[in-house]
């Protein structure tokens, strides 16, 4: 607790007959003109000014903020709170629990192993879309979901037991971020301390951190919170502050009002478009203008959740009306409303549209002038207006075939029972003849040959590339708001009163982000109308955003991967990388959801909204999308007659308390957790063998080798393990020596707590392209977990785990190349544990993600980064070099160099004739705090030994 106030800054509040102590931000001189993000840090800093981590400089650093100037001081933010889901968490009980061991070895007190900071998990990454399409989806997928994972779930209830403040959502409750933003987010955080020997009730703004990116979808409440890795997570919760520059802040006025047709979808695609387009990667972002005050709670977290698809560390909303309005309908208790309310206007954090705070940079959106959107078919902020969308899909399939040839899918009957024969007929067609479209691109192209798929009860279509396999109205983005979600109920309901049916070949599924969603769907009759689409619940959780979309249809499946067909998914989520969705689904597009609704009607990617009917109503007629599309008024009046606070009140009110299955999952008791050898889930990592309390020197780089050379735009997907476990790669290798039959792999996700099973893992994404390979390839790209081990004689490909199990034998250390943003994408932790665990001493890119650099740092790896302007393409480095790092030393005397020198010289895999390259490495460790974990070897290590001492 804070033991310094050298602005006379502690005051007392008093709300409705209860005292808070505060401290107030009008003591610091500067303090009007700051952006609310601002003031936010501003606030903890005086709360926790200790004059040691927290001083008076930094504090009036902050006040005299120069929006104009790059970062360049760093300050210590503590954040209120952690909040984590089971995936990233699980990795953090497990670090905790080993902690706890670690810390008795080096001679100190194991119970001081606890969260300092309230801890909240929400179990929704693990259930799994095996089963859909049926009434029975929701309960068999949640059977499969315990069976899975009883382990892990028992070792979360044990860590709910064994740590104080760690609290867990059990599963089949809905979305961590959409259960934040409804229940756990206070927005002002009051809270009994201890000040001298007495408690005395405290009040200050609700801030978080999270263990995944997406935690910014609680900036739309006015919350200031972002995602951080699992291990800065942990020292979070261990009462470690989170080192940070004062970053730039970018003021994001908003005006307009959003017109009929458009959705909250379109406007967070537009937003994510043009701020990627801005550059605002490692900077706040901060909506407002009088516009703020016309855009709904709900569009506002829609928006902040997209933060890190256009790179900002946050993107916030003030406190203002809506935010109230929110607070009380989501069932909050009127006196912690008007906390809120009392608080932010005491504190100026109140929103104030005649008041514009200053800003480092601007920019300006008019909500009149979005347009319905796509995103696709690889990135988030790869915008495509839903008009252009068939055109661009002509263009991108090119580069998902093997061949350079048009593809088209034929036209469709939408009718309740489909022929035994080709498609594209219509009722009372003779001639069963296909409609192919020649795509016109500049060059000579042919219609490609539909692939004859037949389904078990015998009837028949044609599959072609573009067709869309998975429709999924998925992703706390949108699950969370009620305007998008009863849009699709209604067309949903719109489609089967005019006799559409989804195409056969679409899996179908619905993941609501809460319980309350099913309420207002079962109250409207909207549960109904998704259901005769076959858009019936799959779980509530991540699933198809996250790679948990389980098996695609069938026969689908067996002819995408006979036939190497390029198919697609639409989904309303917020990430669409490579390999992510489904490993038989090479293109992903992010929609809205009732346009993935619309996109299950229409089969297929090759397909114009405007000119081409979704198919034919039972009269015969041609249905267009403009005939089923609801009106802002009939979306609004089912919101106004679905949605009450007692839905909110109901479900929340026994939310920790888990269902039958939860409840009877046998626990483990104790202290210390003990450690199942024969556990696939669990182990006990090995950071801490071996630790001491004194530092290991710091050494330079020598005889490295490079376990990878990649390009652009890898990210932690690329990195992480995520999704299946594939037959035949070494992870699965493991499991099957391990008794595990394939049919019970699970996921990379819902192992993330073994480590031997993650680093097996780790660059191991289907998609990953590893240039290094292409020499032993004739030059052709190969995609996969694949390097070059240079151990064995002619360097042949390898299993990238493999090839590290070599180089780690024969004492190699490992470096990696990359190119621009490296790392961007969700805050994996294990994007970076299994980078160290694998022996990479060094990642060396043009340009690092904010998240993957912090957390590199955290694992003991130093991140690099080529000269300005220059890459290892332009510096003709080509991996078969041996590479040596200097100027890391000096760490050791308590200076971060600004440089290091590479030295990359030819070895015997190297092409004849090539030289010696040198370069100077801009060393991106940004902040002493960061210089301090690297040199303890990981910030984990760094916490331990400061809990010892």
């Amino acid at each position: 607790m804070s033991t310094v106030d050298s602005f006379g800054a502690k005051g007392t509040l008093e709300v409705a007959g209860t005292e808070y102590e505060i401290f107030r931000i009008d003591r610091v001189p500067g303090y009007e003109k700051l952006p609310f993000s601002l003031k936010v840090l501003l606030e903890n800093l005086l709360r926790t000014e200790d004059g040691a981590n927290v001083t008076k400089a930094q504090i009036e650093a902050l006040g005299g903020w120069n929006p104009d100037a790059e970062p360049d001081t760093e300050i210590q933010f503590t954040p209120a709170r952690v909040v984590m889901q089971d995936f990233t968490g699980v990795p953090c009980i497990v670090d905790l629990a080993t902690m706890r061991e670690a810390v008795t070895a080096l001679g100190g007190d194991p119970n001081r192993i606890n969260p300092l900071s309230p801890a909240e998990m929400v179990i929704d990454h693990s259930v799994i879309a095996d089963l859909f399409g049926t009434p029975n989806a929701l309960e068999r997928n949640v059977e499969i979901e315990y069976e899975r994972n009883g382990e892990r779930y028992q070792f979360l209830r044990w860590g709910q037991t064994a740590f104080d403040d760690f609290k867990v959502v059990p599963p089949g409750t809905g979305i961590v971020h959409q259960v934040n933003i409804e229940h756990l987010a206070k927005v002002v955080y009051d809270r009994e301390v201890t000040v001298g020997g007495d408690r005395v009730l405290r009040a200050y703004p609700d801030t978080c951190v999270g263990t995944d990116s997406h935690t910014t979808m609680v900036n739309g409440l006015g919350v200031l919170g972002w995602g951080v890795g699992g291990i800065e997570a942990e020292a979070a919760m261990l009462g470690q502050p989170v080192s940070m520059l004062i970053p730039r802040v970018v003021g994001f006025r908003l005006s307009g009002e959003i017109p009929a047709g458009v959705t909250a979808t379109d406007v967070v695609l537009t937003i994510t478009d043009m701020l990627r387009k801005h550059g605002v990667v490692g900077k706040f972002v901060e909506f407002y203008g009088a516009g703020v005050g016309s855009v709904p709670l709900a569009n506002r977290a829609t928006i902040g959740n997209m933060s890190p698809e256009f790179g900002s560390t946050a993107a916030i909303f003030p406190i203002d009306d809506v935010t109230l309005d929110y607070l009380r309908l989501t069932g909050r208790s009127e006196q912690a409303v008007a906390l809120v309310e009392a608080y932010a206007k005491e504190q100026s954090l109140w929103h104030d549209a005649a008041n514009e705070p200053s800003y480092s940079e601007y920019l300006e959106l008019d909500l009149g002038t979005v347009v319905p959107s796509i995103a696709g078919p690889k990135r988030p902020q790869d915008r495509i207006l839903l008009s252009e969308a068939k055109e661009q899909f002509e263009r991108d399939i090119l580069h998902y075939t093997s061949s350079e040839v048009s593809h088209s899918i034929v036209d469709l009957d939408s009718r309740h029972s489909f022929p035994a024969s080709d498609p594209g007929i219509a009722p009372g067609d003779e001639d069963h003849e296909t409609r192919e479209v020649v795509i016109s691109s500049g060059a000579p192209h042919v219609a490609s040959k539909p692939v004859r798929v037949t389904t078990p009860e015998g009837e028949a279509y044609l599959l072609d590339n573009g067709a869309v396999t998975l429709a999924a109205i998925t992703s706390c983005t949108n699950t969370s708001n009620p305007s998008v979600m009863i849009a699709a109920g209604l067309l949903a309901k719109k489609a089967v009163d005019r006799g559409l049916r989804r195409k056969p070949w679409v899996k179908t599924t619905l993941g609501p982000g809460s319980k309350v969603v099913t309420d207002y769907y079962e109250k409207s009759g909207l549960d109904k109308a998704l259901e005769g689409l076959d858009f019936y619940t799959v779980g509530y959780g991540c699933t198809i955003c996250i790679g948990n979309s389980g098996p695609l249809i069938d026969e689908v499946s067996a002819a995408i991967n006979e036939h190497d067909l390029a198919v697609t998914a639409v989904l309303s989520g917020n990430r669409n990388f490579e390999g992510r969705i489904s490993p038989d689904v090479k293109m992903n597009y992010l929609a809205s959801p009732p346009l993935v609704v619309a996109y299950a009607l229409a089969g297929s990617m090759h397909f114009d909204f405007e000119t081409d009917p979704l198919g034919r109503d039972r009269d015969g007629n041609d249905v267009y999308l403009r005939d089923i599309w609801p009106s802002p008024e009939e979306v609004q009046e089912i919101i106004d007659s679905s949605i009450s606070r007692e839905q909110f009140i109901k479900q929340y009110a026994t939310v920790f308390d888990g269902d039958e299955r939860w409840r009877t999952l046998p626990t483990p008791t104790g202290p210390v957790f003990e450690w199942n050898e024969e556990s696939t889930y669990v182990r006990k990592p090995p950071y801490f063998d071996g630790m001491t309390m004194e530092l290991t020197p710091v050494r330079d780089i020598v005889g490295a080798r490079v376990m990878a050379t990649l390009g652009d735009s890898v990210t932690t997907d690329h990195i992480s393990p995520a999704g299946n476990i594939k037959l035949g790669t070494p992870a699965a290798q493991y499991l099957t020596a391990h008794g595990v039959a394939q049919r019970d792999f699970n996921s990379y996700g819902s192992r993330r707590g073994n480590h031997e099973v993650m680093i097996r893992g780790t660059f191991a994404n289907i998609r990953l392209k590893n240039l290094l390979v292409s020499a032993v390839n004739d030059g052709a790209v190969v995609e996969g977990g694949y390097t070059r081990d240079f151990t064995q004689p002619g360097g042949p490909q390898a299993f990238i785990y493999d090839a590290c199990q070599n180089y780690r034998e024969a004492g190699i250390p490992l470096v990696v190349l990359g190119g621009k943003e490296y790392g961007s994408g969700s805050s994996r932790d294990w994007a970076a544990k299994g980078t160290s665990l694998l022996g990479v001493k060094a990642v060396i890119t043009e340009s690092f993600e904010r998240i993957h650099r912090s957390n590199l740092i955290g694992m003991g790896v130093v991140p690099l980064q080529f000269p300005a302007g220059e890459s290892w393409a332009s510096l003709g480095l080509d991996g078969t070099e041996v590479i040596s790092i200097t100027g890391l030393e000096q760490l050791n005397a308590g200076v971060t160099p600004r440089t290091v020198h590479v030295v990359a010289e030819p070895s015997e895999f190297s092409p004849e004739g090539k030289e010696t390259v040198e370069f100077d490495a801009v060393v991106r460790i940004d902040t002493p705090g960061e210089a301090d974990y690297y040199r303890n070897g990981g910030i984990l290590q760094y916490v331990l030994r400061s809990l010892v001492d």
